[in-house]
């Protein structure tokens, strides 16, 4: 028996074309494999397209670029986070600098995605951010939380009696720095595996589930500095 997909409604909101169809060429091919369906329902180029389709259209998910002359996706953010209704926004952009990307999270965004990482990326920023939690990669996570902290002012002096091996906060250190695993094996001359398992450990102990919540618990409760 085939069972129906949760079709997932989309507006896409870039000043360029060609970007734009790329998005809905990566889409279709996530609509053959991915286990839930996405429809396109608008695209817009500007801040005030944006809102008229919002306001006409309702996506549940709003993939957003934040250079939309002659204002920039911060400014559409704030003015969709003023609407009755807006679904969930996702950035998508080329700005990698820590400050944009805490720009946007502030102004109300669920998730963040680099323009140059879409195609192994977007599908899983959309599937987390349809179900109610943030998408930071860990190497944006970690930016994003090192100028959270910074703002905020927080101390974080207490590591809530955590307690890792020293190999394992090694581990850590060099995940919280965007570490994949196979350069955090280079980095420690370990193996992969030995990584992976170390890494299971951590998770336990934090009691987190993914790379993204362990660097936020690890900062947050002062196992890595800032």
């Amino acid at each position: 028996m085939n069972v129906k997909k949760e079709v997932i409604s989309i507006l896409l909101v870039d000043d360029e074309p060609h970007f734009r169809q790329g998005i809905r060429t990566l889409l279709n091919f996530y609509n053959v494999s991915a286990s839930v369906g996405f429809n396109v329902v608008g695209e817009a180029a500007s801040v005030e397209q944006a809102i008229k389709l919002t306001t006409e259209q309702h996506p549940a998910l709003i993939l957003l670029d934040l250079e939309l002359p002659p204002e920039d996706g911060i400014t559409a953010l704030l003015r969709l986070g003023d609407l009755p209704y807006t679904g969930k926004v996702l950035i998508l952009s080329a700005h990698q600098q820590d400050d944009w990307v805490f720009r946007a999270m502030q102004a109300g965004a669920w998730g963040y995605v680099f323009k140059d990482q879409l195609a192994t990326q977007l599908c899983e920023a959309i599937v987390t951010v349809i179900n109610h939690k943030v998408y930071l990669p860990p190497d944006v996570a970690t930016g994003f939380f090192r100028l959270f902290q910074y703002y905020t002012g927080h101390s974080l002096n207490s590591s809530n009696g955590i307690h890792l091996t020293e190999r394992e906060q090694e581990v850590l250190n060099w995940l919280v720095q965007g570490a994949s695993n196979e350069q955090i094996a280079k980095h420690l001359y370990i193996t992969v595996a030995t990584v992976k398992a170390h890494l299971t450990a951590i998770f336990e102990k934090l009691g987190v589930t993914s790379r993204t919540q362990a660097i936020v618990k690890a900062l947050k409760v002062g196992l890595v500095c800032p």
